[in-house]
């Protein structure tokens, strides 16, 4: 029995977002953020509030383990590799999401039975079964 052209068509359009995943290429989690400061020497002109301070850095944080961590980037090729791997991992985060909701639609759209045959593999019924369990070859200690 063939599947409705509708779960097909739903299909086609999860294998797409799978394919774009493996075009994502490096990531890291967090944000980026400039920052400017002042130097903390009393007698330099940074030390007058309406200065703009000695330039940007940026500060790239992430939760690790339930703490926050920061990595400090200058402008350059680092900053710009971060700025890239941050937004190759949003790319990777909206693509996962997108799946999640194809999923969604295929689950609502799949009949509630179909026979083994027309299942797609990994889905259905428990395909390797249980492991049996091991026979002792010698009485227990």
């Amino acid at each position: 029995m063939p599947l409705p052209s509708a779960i097909q068509e739903l299909e086609r359009e999860r294998q797409r977002i799978y394919s774009d995943l493996l075009d994502v290429g490096d990531f890291r989690p967090g944000t980026l953020n400039a920052v400017r400061h002042g130097c903390g020497k009393p007698n330099c002109a940074c030390a007058d509030p309406s200065h703009p301070g000695h330039g940007e850095d940026y500060i790239l944080s992430k939760k690790v383990g339930g703490k926050t961590v920061a990595a400090h980037f200058r402008p350059g090729p680092a900053l710009d590799k971060a700025r890239r791997e941050v937004a190759n991992y949003k790319r990777f985060r909206g693509l996962v999401q997108e799946i999640v909701e194809v999923n969604e639609r295929i689950c609502a759209a799949r009949p509630v039975s179909l026979p083994a045959a027309d299942q797609p593999p990994g889905e259905g019924g428990n395909e390797r079964g249980s492991p049996s369990r091991s026979k002792r070859t010698s009485p227990p200690r």
